[in-house]
């Protein structure tokens, strides 16, 4: 399978507009690039700040109608225990105005349990894309590390698969040096796709302890890494190999650097 190379930015590769309700983000990953933009413009002056997520009282309390396209909620925050009383009244307001809605989430267990109950009813507007980006709890809790472990967003996975959810997946940004195992482990509980993107921005400063870690991420970021594992998805059943999606983050390096992504 070749990649169009259709360039688009950001969130206009998963959806056609997008909701969200509270400034900051308690996960607290390094490279989130809200964060960096939040820090660039100064709407918050450290990234303690950024972990103690303010509500935006406005965005919670309005009204919401019909919008063209896909929704995508959240794309700056993260739905948790917290922030699910507002989340879920704000989802009910979009789905009930007759919306799609992409709901994104490094998904906590008791989240999903109850979101799956209390849109039930919606579940034909509804898809979720779970945030997976490792099996390596080390990695995890350096690059992730206030969101759900590994297994437990798995288990999220295959419950709102069960439930009869429309289910996909965000590897992005990638941490694993050949996410091969990642794919397979996924795929079954996957009805849509599985999204493929590798990190561009570190929002914090870095400590000399850090470094090794994005050394790391460097080398598995490089074009020949790359390379190595958009072959070795030659080796998965069709099926699976159907539902992966390169993100723009690739394309667009491989054009800076003339090259295609392709997987066979």
């Amino acid at each position: 399978m070749t990649i169009s190379k259709k360039i688009t930015s950001g969130t206009g590769e998963w959806a056609n507009s997008n909701v969200n309700l509270y400034n900051g983000c308690s996960n607290g990953c390094p490279y989130c690039y809200a964060m960096k933009m939040a820090l660039r413009f100064e709407r918050i002056a450290s990234y303690q700040e950024w972990l103690e997520m303010k509500p935006n009282k406005r965005a919670i309390e309005k009204k919401y109608g019909k919008r063209n396209g896909r929704i995508m909620f959240p794309t700056s925050h993260d739905i948790t225990p917290e922030t699910y009383p507002a989340c879920i009244g704000v989802l009910k307001k979009l789905l009930d105005a007759g919306n799609e809605v992409l709901i994104t989430t490094k998904p906590s267990l008791t989240v999903i349990t109850k979101m799956m109950r209390d849109l039930e009813v919606y579940k034909d507007q509804v898809q979720f894309r779970f945030t997976i980006t490792s099996m390596d709890s080390k990695l995890l809790a350096f690059f992730e590390p206030h969101a759900p472990p590994f297994k437990e967003r798995m288990l999220a996975l295959s419950l709102a698969f069960i439930g009869g959810f429309k289910t996909s997946i965000s590897i992005e940004p990638n941490l694993e040096r050949d996410p091969f195992l990642l794919i397979k482990k996924v795929a079954p509980y996957v009805t849509e796709s599985i999204w493929f993107g590798i990190m561009t921005q570190i929002s914090r400063t870095i400590w000399p302890e850090e470094i090794s870690y994005y050394n790391y991420i460097r080398e598995i970021n490089e074009i020949e890494n790359l390379q190595k594992i958009f072959t070795s998805f030659k080796y998965l059943p069709v099926e699976i190999r159907e539902k992966i999606r390169i993100k723009d983050t690739i394309r667009n390096l491989f054009e800076r650097n003339g090259l295609e992504v392709i997987i066979i």
